[in-house]
């Protein structure tokens, strides 16, 4: 059941010492005194969290193929320049102001994303296809740890959803993988109209496994985006945001939740 209180829009929480964190919900006294509940629900982010896109020089070079160029990034060191002009661009003013709110919707993220790759002489004219490459479910691929985790959660009675700014279904990637079924709940920017860190995000995900703010973990790996999660009443475990070709790093989200 849940028991913190949203505080209604444009309204303040009580104000108890000086310098109070920001939150935007309330406890009751007796939850202020008591010890924080156990957590009963972990929320995830996808991206960068439980799955990862393939290379970018990977990615360029099923371009390649898609667009009748194969063979033309065979090179590492031209793959490598492709992806430097990649970083380049996504730098530019006008790429950079596009991908304001491009979570938010379908139509959207693909404005952003063709502007991006437009910037990028290797992929301008077929931008596209590019991006058609970007959301194919064979460009993104789980952490080797994702599935274990989410089996032991799923054996300790722990519900598990996802918290993830993006514009398209996701979770035909988890069914690829046979992960759909050890996932309960699915908050996805493109469908709510929202980005996180709005709490209202954390908290659908929280309703929609019937479970209590405050006794549910938020795991991500972005501090302003999903350490958000903690104005909404949630405890936040954030990971390094670090490229891993190996584990994550999910298995102490176990230790946090404990045994069940």
């Amino acid at each position: 059941m849940v028991s913190a209180e949203p505080v209604p829009a444009g309204a303040r929480p009580p104000t108890h010492t000086l310098f109070d964190s920001a939150t935007t919900y309330r406890i009751t006294p007796a939850e202020s005194a008591a010890p924080p509940p156990p957590v009963q629900a972990v929320l995830f982010d996808f991206v960068n969290t439980l799955f990862q896109m393939i290379e970018a020089p990977d990615w360029l070079r099923l371009v390649a193929a898609d667009t009748g160029r194969s063979g033309a990034l065979d090179d590492p060191a031209r793959a490598a320049a492709v992806v430097a002009d990649l970083a380049t661009a996504y730098q530019r003013p006008d790429v950079l102001a596009a991908q304001v709110g491009r979570d938010r919707s379908m139509t959207a993220h693909r404005d952003a994303m063709l502007a991006w790759f437009a910037a990028v002489p290797f992929l301008h004219g077929h931008e596209a296809a590019a991006h058609a490459r970007m959301i194919d479910a064979g460009s993104w691929r789980p952490y080797p740890d994702t599935a274990p985790v989410l089996r032991a959660l799923r054996e300790r009675g722990i519900r598990v959803g996802v918290v993830s700014d993006i514009a398209w279904d996701i979770r035909v990637f988890a069914g690829r993988h046979g992960l759909d079924g050890l996932i309960d709940a699915w908050a996805l920017s493109f469908e709510a109209g929202r980005e996180k860190p709005d709490p209202e995000l954390f908290r659908k995900a929280c309703a929609d496994l019937g479970a209590d703010p405050r006794a549910t973990l938020m795991v991500g790996d972005n501090p302003a985006r999903d350490g958000g999660a903690a104005a909404a009443g949630l405890r936040c475990y954030i990971l390094p945001a670090e490229h891993r070709t190996g584990d994550r790093g999910l298995g102490p989200v176990l230790d946090l939740v404990g045994p069940r």
